[in-house]
């Protein structure tokens, strides 16, 4: 290995990274200097190295930086490797052992829940959440479990025409959605109760990256009728599933590199 006197200055390049993957636009190097308490003449250098190497492009007119072609390309190689896929599997697979229900993985994608991996018993009852589904995120518990933890305005944002419907039940307007995000955010876990297909429920929870953003979700999904019951169910929240699949979302969380 390398002097160790290199691994503060590869620990503050990548805090650079991390720090401008998270803004919608370029930078000043003073801006980001303030954000992560470095010196100046220290954010001016690595910035350069990082210029030099490609992860970042300087904008001389605008006097602000941006992330690079190579960062980009980095992130495409992560993409075609499906890490989290491989890394989601096995974890999905003990718990559907231990809970003999059916297990999802999804991520956001604008306002949809995409589904990325799916583990079944081996007596599941078919279901509408098939690996490459997109359903509308405000209707699953897994697309809740992550808009709980996101900012109001991305909230905001992820739905510019209104929301999608399945069922006569689930969230209907942004107002009653946010209610919705603060009930479950306090909870623990994210519950839907047929808001997807009548019959079923499920609960998730969500699984965050190294930059403290949800990543993605955990939920399991099995046969639940109540009768009778109101425009969000009948008020069930299975702690003990839940219970369940927080220690599944923790193992991921530790195996993606994230926080629990």
């Amino acid at each position: 290995m390398g002097a160790s006197s290199e691994v503060p200055a590869l620990r503050r390049g990548l805090a650079i990274l991390t720090a401008m993957a998270g803004r919608a636009a370029p930078v000043s190097a003073g801006a980001l200097a303030r954000e992560l308490g470095l010196p100046r003449s220290t954010t001016y250098h690595l910035l350069a190295e990082l210029v030099a190497a490609g992860f970042v492009v300087r904008l001389p007119e605008e006097r602000r930086f941006a992330l690079g072609v190579a960062a980009f390309e980095l992130g495409s190689a992560y993409l075609r490797g499906d890490p989290l896929e491989r890394l989601a599997s096995p974890v999905l697979r003990k718990l559907v052992d231990e809970v003999g229900c059916t297990a999802h993985l999804g991520v956001l994608h604008g306002g949809e829940l995409l589904y990325l991996v799916q583990e079944r018993p081996s007596r599941a009852q078919t279901l509408v959440t098939e690996v490459g589904v997109r359903l509308p995120a405000q209707v699953t518990a897994s697309g809740r479990a992550m808009l709980a933890h996101l900012p109001a305005a991305q909230v905001r944002a992820s739905f510019p025409a209104g929301f999608a419907r399945r069922t006569e039940r689930g969230p209907r307007t942004l107002p009653e959605l946010r209610r919705t995000l603060a009930a479950e955010r306090r909870l623990g876990w994210a519950v839907e109760d047929g808001h997807v297909t009548g019959g079923f429920a499920s609960v998730a929870c969500p699984v965050f990256g190294a930059d403290r953003w949800p990543a993605a979700a955990i939920s399991v999904t099995f046969r639940h009728v109540c009768e009778p019951a109101g425009p969000t169910g009948c008020g069930a929240t299975w702690p003990e599933l839940a219970a369940a699949v927080r220690r599944a979302a923790a193992e991921l969380n530790e195996r993606l590199g994230g926080r629990r």
